[in-house]
């Protein structure tokens, strides 16, 4: 695939005004990352080593192996500087802006992840940053909002339309159609305009590299599925890379299912943001996908009691692959991924992201699928999202919920 195409999907979408820093973004993409100049990706490495702390670990699930009767392996991004997949992208991308001589770094979170992600390389690398955020994320993530901040960023919240991703995503371009000179904008996910699906893919791809060699080392063969959960999908395509060409592996991308997979296209209502599985072919932040849009083409607004997920987008590289079948995508419900969050933490000790709490969600669902031998990628660690689930636990009966009764207080609130 050349030129930022999928298939039909793919390209650049956007303003004029843009197009001078996409052209130089791409010349500086193949220079750098694909052609190492400068030693480029060799400095990456490095600071994804000691500063990051790759590679991260393939683990045994002792107790989910037994639970499902299959081998499960989990790729632990959690562990990695940060708590989730994103410091490998945004490493690169900070990097990368300093090699091409720009001052500011702007980035768009949701999870808030990215958002600390960025900051962490900013601080790291001596670069000022500034991250437009979703007023509603900001309200469901607090944490991460105050870890940016302590990192010396600065948070800007977004209050139009639902505030989530979608919009700090189309704040953060307007941003830089008004800096380009001076200005990198880090996306966060393989979504946007080529270069933006190559370039995070290729940053992300050492996850798959990683996870490949490991299974190979400890297993001496390449597990029957690998998994991952997938909202815009840095993190699947970061996992997937290195196994696209292996046919005997299956690829399942865990989309979020939210309260119905039942979309009112006439009255834009998407009660979910499972693209993969319920969007039409479309245009969002600068590349054509799967989106979720009403009979009229206007992007509606998604759901998932996940931040990170609650997307109404998907790469176009995904949405390629899906379309001919090499991944299964499959839509995980709220409840069902509030359940496996507590599942997880109370069988393995691993407090997963909500967003990453989809994919073991799908493994109670669907582990009969899998075959002998699976890897889930723990995309990211759930310390982040313990007020929400807190909230969203009080709401349902799950029957996985630890006792929550000290949360109450006398005038019922939480």
């Amino acid at each position: 695939m050349s030129g930022g195409q999928y298939g039909r999907f793919g390209g650049q979408y956007v303003p004029e005004a843009l197009m001078p820093a996409i052209d130089e973004l791409t010349d500086a993409y193949q220079r750098y990352v694909l052609e190492n100049e400068a030693g480029f990706m060799d400095d990456l490495a490095e600071r994804l080593e000691t500063f990051g702390g790759r590679p991260t670990p393939l683990q045994y699930a002792d107790q989910l192996s037994d639970r499902y009767d299959i081998d499960v392996y989990l790729k632990r991004e959690d562990l990695l500087h940060g708590g989730a997949h994103k410091l490998n992208n945004a490493l690169g991308q900070v990097l990368l802006a300093r090699y091409m001589g720009k001052e500011r770094i702007i980035a768009e979170t949701g999870a808030g992840q990215h958002g600390t992600a960025t900051t962490m390389a900013c601080a790291h690398l001596g670069m000022p940053c500034e991250v437009y955020m979703g007023r509603r994320d900001v309200n469901r993530q607090r944490p991460n909002v105050f870890r940016m901040r302590l990192n010396g960023a600065s948070v800007t919240p977004v209050d139009i339309g639902r505030g989530t991703l979608k919009e700090a995503i189309s704040e953060t371009m307007r941003d830089w159609a008004g800096s380009v000179e001076t200005t990198h904008y880090v996306i966060g996910s393989v979504v946007g305009p080529h270069p933006y699906p190559d370039l995070v893919r290729e940053f992300q791809s050492v996850i798959g590299s990683e996870a490949r060699d490991q299974c190979l080392e400890k297993l001496g063969e390449l597990p029957d599925a690998v998994v991952a959960c997938a909202g815009g999908g840095s993190n699947a395509m970061g996992t997937y890379d290195a196994f696209l060409e292996d046919e005997s592996v299956d690829l399942y991308a865990v989309e979020a299912g939210g309260d119905s997979l039942e979309i009112d296209r006439e009255a834009g209502v998407a009660p979910n943001s499972a693209t993969l599985s319920t969007g039409t072919e479309g245009v969002l932040h600068g590349s054509r996908t799967k989106v979720l849009q009403d009979d009229d083409g206007q992007i509606m607004e998604s759901h998932s009691v996940s931040s990170g997920l609650d997307y109404a987008g998907v790469g176009p590289e995904l949405a390629h692959l899906a379309e001919e079948g090499r991944l299964a995508a499959t839509p995980v419900d709220d409840e069902a991924a509030l359940a496996a969050f507590h599942r997880l933490s109370q069988l393995e000790g691993i407090i997963p992201a909500l967003e990453t709490a989809h994919a073991f969600g799908f493994l109670e669902e669907r582990g009969d699928d899998l075959g002998d031998t699976a890897v889930i990628t723990v995309s990211g660690r759930g310390d982040k999202d313990l007020e929400s689930v807190i909230e969203e636990s009080f709401k349902r009966d799950l029957p996985e919920a630890p006792d929550l009764s000290l949360f109450t207080t006398d005038q019922g609130g939480r």
